[in-house]
């Protein structure tokens, strides 16, 4: 979001803080938490609300692991830090429950278990390899030679300690934890370090003086400082809703085609499929457009059609969100370059809520205590 002279004029409300996290979503409001147990006082500036962004617009799948199958992600990354980054989910996931566990009555969770489907016989033989490579490692799944919910798919991987969310509750029950100063519909202008623990934010609202800055702002990264361009790139994700049916066609968080596909069941008995950008990604690609558009869509409505055809309810809802995504697949964790003061803990690939808590929590101990954020470490790219 950009402001205009006439917005703000730089006479705004002054406003002393030791740490502002900029974004309201799961990860700032996680790191708001984090930052609050050592012992500071935090702020969070948001430009809209609270999870109005990719927070609360995915699936709310609690799914633990990677962005790649189990192999790949050995291939791609090392086994070290494929071990370690999949920890960092156990982690993610540890804290989530923590926060649902303290916050029953405003926190809906489903432990549903989670299955990862193939579609095709290449993607078959990639689940046997993936599970062989948990199994390896000591990761505790299920494997199906067959199709665990008898919808045409041609094998699974179960991970039954997974499970399905609220995440907007989850955000909220987290900021409130966290005891946060929330700013609002206050969008960022500026911002700089001016001095070893001074950095000056400038907002529609309020103009911060804080000791420390986390930006939490993930797609929209590229927007607050262009040291994020082409290490953040903006990617649209879409998913429709029906009408509450009859009774449940799922009893598990179900994603396929190497999770381009993806669908559950809503606490009120809708069903949810999202994906669609595998065959638009040039569509999808690089924007900041929220908006669904029909070549997506008429993908989602097929794959309803074709894997869940008992379903006639009509469609209820569609809607879109922009995801950030890095150029290899894990969240970058550092600070501005010759601004240490300013960190942030950026990119997440749509798995916010595989890998965010985890992932907050070690850059709040990088920007306070000057920690290794390990293999999230921007120094990487």
């Amino acid at each position: 979001m950009t402001v205009s002279i006439w917005q703000a004029d730089g006479t705004q409300p002054r406003q002393t803080v030791d740490c502002l996290i900029v974004g309201a979503g799961l990860v700032g409001c996680a790191a708001a938490y984090f930052a609050a147990q050592q012992g500071a006082s935090v702020a969070i500036t948001e430009m809209r609300d609270v999870a109005l962004g990719a927070s609360g617009r995915n699936a709310g799948f609690m799914i633990t692991g990677l962005d790649a199958y189990y192999h790949h992600a050995i291939e791609r990354y090392g086994h070290d830090i494929t071990r370690e980054v999949y920890a960092l989910s156990e982690q993610t996931h540890h804290h989530w429950h923590g926060f649902i566990r303290r916050n029953p009555d405003s926190v809906r969770f489903e432990p549903c278990g989670s299955t990862l489907l193939a579609e095709t016989p290449e993607e078959v033989r990639d689940l046997e390899l993936a599970y062989a490579a948990m199994q390896a490692d000591g990761i505790s799944a299920i494997y199906c030679e067959t199709d665990p919910l008898d919808r045409g798919y041609l094998a699974a991987i179960q991970q039954p300690q997974d499970g399905s969310v609220q995440p907007v509750e989850l955000t909220w029950a987290i900021l409130r934890e966290s005891g946060a100063t929330l700013y609002d519909n206050n969008e960022l202008y500026h911002l700089e370090q001016i001095g070893p623990d001074q950095v000056m934010v400038y907002t529609r609202k309020v103009v911060f003086q804080a000791k420390r800055v986390l930006l939490c702002t993930n797609a929209y990264s590229p927007n607050i400082h262009p040291y994020f361009i082409g290490k953040v790139i903006p990617t649209r994700a879409q998913c429709l809703v029906t009408e509450p049916l009859p009774a449940p066609v799922l009893n598990t968080c179900g994603y396929s085609d190497y999770g381009f596909m993806y669908y559950r069941m809503t606490f009120d008995g809708r069903l949810l499929i999202g994906g669609g950008r595998k065959q638009n990604k040039p569509l999808e690609h690089d924007t900041m457009d929220d908006r669904i558009n029909t070549p997506v869509q008429v993908i989602l409505e097929a794959y309803l059609r074709d894997r869940f055809p008992e379903v006639s309810a009509p469609i209820a809802r569609r809607w879109a969100g922009i995801m950030g995504f890095t150029p290899d697949g894990l969240p970058l964790v550092g600070s501005l370059p010759d601004q240490p003061a300013i960190g942030f803990a950026v990119g997440f690939n749509g798995h916010g809520l595989a890998l965010g808590a985890a992932t907050v929590e070690r850059a709040i101990a990088h920007l306070f205590n000057g920690q290794s954020p390990g293999a999230l470490s921007v120094n990487r790219l």
